[in-house]
């Protein structure tokens, strides 16, 4: 029986791709399902062979946690160059939708108090 090996929703398609081509490698016996028009599927990257199951799992930690550790390496490089993005740098750059979110937020939070602000005046 497969074994779902890796979820696609909210992947990127390079992660995706570079997933796909790390289990080919590998030389692993994949297959991919969509989820369909309304989403009642999965989409993920299936194992055939549950025999190969922990040696999959085991390439990808290995490539997950190398991704995470390039990751790092380059958010921490453009925060030296300067150019990691900012709460000010992204006021800067797009003022009116920083200024509606922080409104959204407001009024949220707002309307999540508004019943206990009551409760204090009783």
């Amino acid at each position: 029986m497969a074994k779902l090996l890796f979820r696609l929703r909210h992947v990127t398609d390079e992660e995706a791709m570079e997933v796909r081509d790390l289990l080919a490698a590998h030389g692993f016996d994949t297959y991919e399902t969509q989820a369909g028009f309304f989403r009642l599927g999965v989409d993920a990257i299936w194992l055939r062979n549950p025999h190969q199951h922990d040696a999959a799992i085991a390439a990808l930690e290995a490539y997950q946690a190398e991704r995470l550790e390039r990751a790092q390496r380059e958010h921490q490089a453009a925060v030296e160059r300067g150019e990691a993005e900012t709460l000010w740098k992204r006021l800067a750059a797009h003022p009116l939708q920083v200024v509606l979110v922080l409104l959204a937020v407001g009024l949220i939070a707002a309307l999540t108090l508004l019943p206990f602000l009551g409760l204090s005046r009783a």
